[in-house]
């Protein structure tokens, strides 16, 4: 995993830890099926994909596994 992903996913464990009643959309930086399975994990709701799908990153018959 890239460097600053790893601080970005510490970060938004923290939001969500203090403020877990907030629905919040992660928007940049989410690359793979991978990165939206570990926000899904931590507890994010959502996430705007549309360069990475765009950008060939993600296949959209992948995220209807």
């Amino acid at each position: 995993m890239v460097f600053w992903k790893v601080h970005l996913f510490d970060l938004y464990k923290k939001i969500i830890r203090q403020f877990p009643d907030l629905y919040l959309i992660a928007s940049g930086g989410v690359t793979s099926i991978k990165d939206i399975e570990r926000l899904e994990t931590i507890g994010w709701k959502g996430v705007i994909i549309g360069k990475a799908i765009y950008e060939g990153k993600i296949n959209l018959w992948n995220l209807k596994k």
